[in-house]
């Protein structure tokens, strides 16, 4: 079966049926805000970092597959369905996903209704737009009810998920006007919080997940859709939600253009409280003032499709296999530098629950995008060459917000100096940048601090210090293949092979590693 087709001149593919066989995910953000969504609007989002600062939620192994996401819902009469299929699942009379360079763009209709949703990040803010577009394209009058809706994470996506005597005591939430604010322990030891507006008067709101779904329903049926009418609910305690509700008279051929912000806003210590009692909400309005300003959104929207080809223009091929082209041109430059900004911490099938930012991956990494945007390829040398310990070995990853490693993996990867060795030389052949060479970074099991060079040459050294019976390299807690571990003394149920018993045995080697060892030197 077909399920879409590329459209190489507007660099998007184009999906024709919601229905497969699993969600297609694309990466929407910038250097810090991100979301993932699906061809169903299916997703979550979040702020740097995935585990820890995660704003709306996700559920992983439900059914139906791919659940929550950011929806909006259209209340036709007794025909409630969604521009994005999901989550109610109603038959639509059309549908088209366009997956994008940073942006999904949805069109659907259903009983004379159009509706086309735009949704993307902007190319530097804290935010995610969502613009829907509803066309009466019968002959008779429409009165439409349009539903928003987001459910909060709790910040903390595994605490989130697990701690629930605690969390069904803490989410605060704050509605002026559309704007809705969601708090998590701000008045004790937070100063940020997200918050979900709309450019348009609405006609009622829901903060709280019960009174906008229903007892013993789903948010494919919630039970203020069904009546066409939020309940304007408070929220103490419980599961925080941010839903609007607007009315939309339309006549035949009419249309009018809704947008959503979701954003994150972080205050100065000094400037947590507006008044006493009161949260200071001033950088989320500042942040709706702007960007829904007349032609804001378009200009955004333009801004990222013109950073996106000024990207890509660095490397062109030209050959008479379209495939390749299409490939080479496009979707492999989107994939290696969405792969490198995102480093494996967010997806579908890895959840951000449990990894950072990888030694190994941003290496890898590095090699497909250094000839794109080499100022991001030379921070992230920075970065995790901090990670690097004394002795050229490394943590095996490091938490994006601190830029510390990850005591629960640890290290002893031992192919790990290789391909730092491998990523720095890619990054000096490409851009010429040998100065980067004297940049002073402190090793993060120790105070000396040395210059790039000298963090190269420890890396070379370790080899020499861990060989095994055949003169070739030990494997160590792994290579390459993490799961193939044969110095791994883990002897019981939940013992992790990566960090169970020491990593310095004698006898398993390394023919991946020694192979890598001869190419690099």
């Amino acid at each position: 079966m077909k399920y879409g087709y590329f459209d190489d001149k507007n660099k998007e593919y184009v999906i024709t049926t919601p229905k497969t066989p699993t969600p297609w995910i694309n990466y929407l953000g910038n250097h810090s805000f991100y979301s993932l969504i699906s061809n169903t609007s299916g997703g979550y989002s979040y702020f740097c970092d995935a585990k820890f600062m995660r704003i709306t939620r996700y559920r992983y192994n439900s059914l139906p597959l791919d659940m929550d996401g950011k929806y909006l819902y259209i209340k036709d009469q007794d025909t409630v369905w969604n521009p994005t299929f999901k989550p109610t699942q109603t038959e639509l009379d059309d549908y088209e996903c366009r997956i994008g360079m940073g942006y999904n763009l949805f069109r659907s209709s259903k009983n004379g209704v159009e509706a086309c949703v735009r949704d993307f990040v902007p190319w530097d803010a804290p935010c995610e737009l969502q613009e829907i577009t509803i066309t009466n394209q019968s002959d008779q009058e429409k009165d439409l009810e349009l539903f928003s809706y987001v459910e909060w994470c709790l910040w903390n996506a595994v605490d989130d998920m697990s701690n629930f005597q605690r969390n069904l005591n803490i989410a605060e939430m704050m509605v002026e006007d559309s704007l809705i604010c969601h708090f998590t322990e701000y008045r004790e030891r937070r100063r940020h919080y997200s918050f979900y507006a709309v450019d348009t008067a609405i006609h009622g709101y829901d903060v709280n997940r019960d009174s906008f779904v229903g007892n013993y329903r789903s948010i494919a049926v919630p039970v203020a859709v069904e009546r066409g009418k939020c309940s304007n609910s408070n929220l103490v305690d419980g599961y925080p939600i941010a839903a609007h509700q607007i009315h939309l008279h339309l006549m035949p051929g009419e249309k009018k253009t809704c947008t959503f912000m979701l954003g994150y806003a972080k205050n100065k210590k000094d400037e947590k409280w507006e008044r006493e009692g009161k949260a200071n909400i001033c950088l989320a309005r500042q942040m709706l003032r702007e960007y829904f300003a007349p032609g804001r959104v378009e200009e955004e929207f333009e801004k990222l499709q013109k950073n996106w080809r000024e990207l890509l223009s660095h490397y062109q091929v030209q050959s008479k296999n379209t495939h390749v082209n299409r490939m080479v041109n496009i979707w492999n430059q989107y994939q290696c530098i969405t792969t490198f900004r995102v480093c494996r911490t967010a997806s579908y099938y890895e959840s951000g629950l449990g990894r950072q930012i990888g030694f190994r991956d941003s290496c890898q990494d590095l090699l497909g995008f250094v000839h794109i945007v080499p100022e991001e390829a030379r921070e992230r040398i920075l970065n995790i060459a901090s990670i690097q310990k004394e002795d050229g070995s490394a943590y095996h990853q490091y938490q994006p917000l601190t830029k510390k490693g990850n005591m629960d993996v640890g290290g002893g990867f031992n192919d790990d100096p290789l391909w730092f060795l491998a990523a720095v030389s890619a990054y000096l052949r490409e851009t010429g940048d040998f100065p980067i060479l004297k940049e002073m970074v402190t090793y993060a099991d120790s105070k000396v601090t040395e210059n790039i060079l000298d963090h190269m040459r420890r890396a070379f050294s370790y080899f020499s210090e861990h060989l095994g019976p055949h003169g070739l390299p030990q494997i160590g807690r792994a290579d390459w293949n993490d799961c193939l571990n044969l110095n791994c003394f883990s002897q019981e149920p939940g013992e992790s092979f990566q960090v169970t018993g020491p990593s310095e045995g004698k006898i398993a080697e390394s023919v991946y590693i020694a192979g890598m060892y001869v190419k690099l030197f």
